[in-house]
């Protein structure tokens, strides 16, 4: 019997610049480690504006300079039905995790966090919304959601994949 897999949910705000940016580098990540067949990997957001639209033109920019291909992704907004469907969902900063934590099922048996606390040695909790800001911002999550998708994905490689692993 194949493995199950593990399902794994970024969240942000707009589904437009953290989230999917998180999405499409961790599971390029996740590839080259050998885990892409045992995971399922998706994106959304918290807030309505953006769905149905595609990443923000400087996220898709940003990560194309690094190898990564947004442009196909299109912004959702997150439901009820995610957590039954997801094993791990990860939040981009505080304001969404409180969020996530308003709708989550009181039986939701999964992983409910932030995604940086998946990297402890960051030192630092939120991947900061480079929305309103300049191309250092987009560099900068970048280089926090690289690092962090490093760290989650050595975890799931070191036998940490089993759903609920990381409660």
């Amino acid at each position: 019997m194949p493995p199950q897999r593990v399902r794994v949910l970024f969240v942000c705000l707009g589904n437009i610049c953290r989230s999917p940016t998180a999405e499409v580098v961790f599971r390029d990540i996740a590839a080259r480690a050998g885990l892409a067949g045992r995971l399922v990997v998706d994106s959304a957001g918290t807030g309505e504006w953006h769905v149905g639209n595609p990443p923000d033109y400087r996220a898709i920019e940003h990560a194309a300079r690094r190898g990564y291909a947004l442009e196909h992704l299109r912004a959702r907004q997150v439901t009820g039905d995610d957590f039954r469907r997801f094993d791990y969902i990860l939040a981009m900063d505080r304001n969404n995790l409180a969020a996530l934590a308003a709708l989550r099922p009181a039986q939701f048996p999964g992983h409910l966090g932030l995604f940086l606390d998946l990297a402890p040695h960051l030192r630092v909790h939120d991947v900061p919304d480079p929305y309103d800001e300049d191309a250092a911002a987009f560099e900068h999550m970048l280089d926090l959601i690289e690092d962090a998708s490093c760290a989650f994905v050595r975890t799931l490689a070191d036998g940490a994949l089993a759903p609920g692993a990381l409660r």
